[in-house]
C-alpha cells in the first residue's frame, strides 16, 4: 500500500497533508504516530464525563493534529466540539448531540488507526 492509497482508505486528503508537511517522508513519519497520540483518548473520556474544559482542550488539539495530517473530516468534527465548548461561547448542542459527535470522531479515528496499522505492517 502506498501512502496515497492509505489516505484514500482512511478518507484523508493526501494532497492537503503534503501542502502542510511538504515532504512525503515527513508525512509518512507523522501519520504513523497518530495511533499513539493521547488526545483521542482524552477527547473520548471528556465526552463521557462531559467535562467542558477538557472537551475544548482535547478537541482543539485534535483539530490541529488532524488538519496538519490532512484528516479533514476528523479535523472538522473536532472543530465542531471545540467551538461548542470554546470559553465564552454559548452552548447550542445537547449533551446527547455532543456525545454522538464524539462517537463519530471515535469511529473515524478507529478507521484511520486500522488503516495506518495495515500500512505500517506492509512497510515492514
Amino acid at each position: 500500500m502506498t501512502l496515497e492509497a492509505l489516505y484514500q482508505a482512511i478518507d484523508g486528503d493526501y494532497n492537503q497533508a503534503l501542502k502542510v508537511l511538504r515532504v512525503e517522508k515527513l508525512l509518512d513519519k507523522h501519520i504513523k504516530k497518530l495511533p499513539q497520540n493521547k488526545v483521542f483518548a482524552s477527547l473520548r473520556a471528556a465526552g463521557e464525563s462531559m467535562d467542558a474544559e477538557q472537551l475544548f482542550e482535547s478537541a482543539h488539539a485534535m483539530k490541529g493534529v488532524c488538519a496538519n495530517l490532512g484528516l479533514v473530516k476528523l479535523s472538522n468534527a473536532a472543530s465542531d466540539i471545540a467551538e461548542e465548548f470554546r470559553p465564552g461561547n454559548s452552548r447550542s448542542m445537547t449533551d446527547e448531540q455532543v456525545k454522538a459527535i464524539v462517537r463519530d470522531i471515535d469511529a473515524m479515528y478507529q478507521k484511520a488507526v486500522r488503516g495506518i496499522q495495515t500500512y505500517t505492517e506492509e512497510q515492514s
